[in-house]
Formats: C-alpha cells, structure tokens, sequence
C-alpha cells in the first residue's frame, strides 16, 4: 500500500447525528447524498430512481415534498426503499411535520423560507417526537429577508449568520441531532462560508456548492468547492448539484472522495489523454471499458497508457495496468509485474476478465 504523508487527511471530528441507519459526523465516513427528480407523487418513479441511487453507491437520498400528496406519497416510498429518506422541505412548515410521522431519515428545511420561529419549534417537536433529524439548508439563494438587508447581498457572513441563529434556536429547544450547509452557487461564497462556520461548531456539516450547473461544469465547480474543503478535515456528507442525472451526481461525488484518497467505489482508472506514441486507441477503449466495468463495487485501480513513457510507472501503482505497446504488442501487468502480451483487439475483453477474476478472488 502507498502512504505518503502528503495524502494524510487530519478530518475535524464533530458530533456524530444519525440519518435514519446512517452515521453522519464523528468517525462515520463521508457519506454520498444525491436527490430524486421524479414527481415524489409517482410512487413507482420514485422508489425505482431511489434503488437506482443505492445501486450507484449513494448512502442518503433526498425527495422533495412541496404539498400534502407528495408527504402521503413519501409514507409508501420510505415503506418501499433501503436508504434513509430525507424529506425536502420549503415554505410549507406543516409538511415537515407530515414527513417526520410518516418515517422520514431526516428534514431539510431552509431557514430562509421556513417561515417564523414559532414554525421552526414545531418542525423541531416533530423530529423530536419521531426520531427524526434535520438538516439546517442555509441557501444564499434564499436568505432571510432580514439578513439580505443588513449585508445587501449574499455573503459568507449572512449564511454563517443565518446557521448560527438556527443552532442557537436548536439548541434553546434540546435539540442537537442535526447537520448543517452553507451552499451557494458560487465557489469562492461557499468555501469561505464552511470555513467560518466549521471554526463556531462542532455539528457535522453538509458540503455542496449549489445548482453548480451541467455534467461538465457541475461536477468541475464542485470538485473544486468541496474537494478543498475536504482537504482542509472540513465536511461529513456531500452533495454534488447537477442538471444532469442524479446517478451522475453519486458517480461525481465518488470520483471527489476517490481522487483525494478519502473513499473509494468501483473502478479507478488511470489513463493517458493520449498521443502520436500510442500503441492502441486510449480513448476509445478507456470509454469502453467503462461502460463495461461500471457494475464493479469493489475499489481497484486500473491503469491504462498508451505508451511505456509512463506505462510501466503506472503500472507499478495498479492492480491491473496496460502499457502500449510496438508491433501490436501491448503488455498487461498485474500488480506491477509484467503478465502477459496483449494484440490491440484483444485489450478489452483481456482486461475486463482480469478485473472480473480479481473481484472474485477478493470476496
């Protein structure tokens, strides 16, 4: 195993909450969250798009519950899924208030759209009296009307505001089986504003960069908000907010953790973005072999070069690695010793039994 001291993560130890089954904060690990799109009113949409996110590796799932039919609806999907639910709740307080009787892991409420204090104390009752815990969403989207008009703009300073009166008022109330976020679409707001508030508490943060855009730009946007922040021991469960699938969001969010050592899920691979040197077509096959590895849970590195510049190199780093090769002779290691010649038209169905047999050989 490779240990560097420069991989060496110090995470901030905050207070450990429970989403349902689901440890969130203290030593647990970092957990993956992605949200439904479907109508929550469509219960079989719902509870197949639920499965899909727990197959893809997502821990948490979040459903929206904008009226009374979707809280009805959410008692029958939470009835019918393995991962805790976490109801996504704005404006309407007494949604929340179905939510929790009805079995949800967790409420998300924002305290900018929530409406008075006195509403908040009744969603705390609620959780309270159901074993329910609560997400406290600070939004720069949607902050208070009292904060905007003190700071006239969204700032790092207005969301740690708005968290700290929401904690206070948590707190004032016996509650303490809650989490925290500070999101904002734009990067620099959102860092800043984690960084203060992880100084003030000990809860366990939520991390996201909020509608962070398409597939592309999302997951790059976020990458760089939540993947510093990560670095810093700051963060105990992410989201990453994309217009795409949310399936994309949970793959997203593993190549996060995966890409700074945190936690790994499926296949790593560890390709060239190729050149004239390259023995076989890079690209091509490392987009086949893709699609071909994606139903893989098991972590394993798999390195995939065109050409012995850095083949071997890689190689040596991999459970399984490919090197480009003259004269059709490509070369497969096994970690990082040489095992056998490969032809171009071979690679494919060559590496994706040796990752096959490798995942049953470590069951």
């Amino acid at each position: 195993m490779d240990i560097r001291p420069h991989r060496v993560i110090r995470r901030k130890k905050t207070r450990e909450i429970k989403v349902g089954n689901v440890s969130v904060g203290g030593d647990s690990i970092i957990s993956v969250q992605s949200m439904t799109n479907t109508l929550t009113t469509d219960i079989k949409a719902t509870v197949k798009q639920i499965n899909d996110l727990e197959d893809a590796g997502a821990d948490i799932v979040r459903v929206s519950c904008p009226d009374e039919e979707s809280t009805k609806s959410l008692k029958h999907i939470i009835k019918e899924v393995n991962v805790p639910v976490v109801a996504d709740i704005h404006f309407h307080y007494k949604r929340a208030l179905e939510a929790a009787k009805v079995g949800a892991g967790c409420l998300r409420i924002n305290p900018g759209n929530i409406g008075s204090k006195n509403r908040i104390i009744e969603v705390i009752k609620a959780a309270k009296d159901n074993n329910c815990s609560i997400r406290i969403g600070v939004n720069a989207g949607s902050l208070d009307k009292t904060l905007l008009e003190k700071y006239k703009e969204p700032c790092p300073e207005a969301l740690v505001e708005s968290a700290k009166y929401n904690i206070r008022l948590f707190e004032d109330n016996d509650f303490f089986n809650f989490k925290i976020s500070v999101k904002s679409s734009d990067i620099f707001l959102t860092v800043k504003a984690y960084q203060e508030l992880s100084k003030i508490c000990n809860y366990p943060l939520h991390l996201g960069v909020t509608e962070a855009g398409g597939l592309l730009t999302g997951s790059i946007k976020s990458s760089i908000g939540i993947g510093q922040l990560l670095m810093q021991g700051i963060g105990d469960t992410i989201r990453v907010s994309l217009s795409s699938d949310p399936i994309d969001e949970v793959k997203a969010g593993y190549e996060i953790l995966k890409s700074i050592g945190i936690r790994s899920r499926g296949i790593n691979i560890i390709s060239c973005p190729s050149c004239a040197r390259q023995a076989f077509p890079v690209i091509e096959t490392v987009k086949i072999l893709e699609k071909k590895l994606s139903h893989i849970k098991k972590p394993i590195n798999l390195s995939i070069i065109g050409c012995v510049v850095n083949g071997p190199g890689e190689a040596s780093q991999t459970e399984i690695g490919l090197t480009g090769g003259g004269q059709d002779n490509n070369l497969l290691y096994l970690s990082g010793v040489p095992h056998t010649k490969v032809a171009s038209s071979e690679i494919i169905d060559k590496v994706v039994k040796l990752v096959e047999k490798k995942v049953e050989e470590t069951n």
